[in-house]
């Protein structure tokens, strides 16, 4: 994926700022905000895993999960036209609707 760094096991978002001319990176998938700031990547890596461990030790002391707990599940509203046309590609392709959607999912996030 572009623009994501990958801290331990953590994935963060990079974005370069222009108003202060530097790089922003926000961890993604947390109970809660922790972004870092750096003029370049390696200062980036750096700055994110000392804004990581500060947020992990507040957790840690709060008794909270830090990461975000996600079900597997979620709904999309769609327009009529766009379901059926979903339905009837699954149904060429021999699969559900669940399975079709999964595989194209799949295939966008590893490209």
């Amino acid at each position: 994926m572009m623009n994501v760094m990958k801290i331990e096991s953590y994935r963060a978002i990079i974005k370069y700022d222009p108003e202060i001319e530097m790089f922003r990176g926000e961890f993604i998938g947390l109970n809660g905000g922790a972004d870092f700031y750096a003029n370049n990547i390696n200062d980036l890596k750096k700055e994110g895993s000392i804004s990581l461990n500060i947020f992990l030790a507040a957790c840690k002391k709060r008794g909270i999960k830090a990461k975000k707990e996600y079900s597997g599940n979620f709904n999309v509203r769609i327009s009529k036209k766009l379901h059926i046309d979903i339905a009837t590609l699954a149904t060429i392709e021999g699969k559900s609707i669940n399975q079709l959607i999964i595989d194209v999912l799949d295939n966008t996030i590893q490209a």
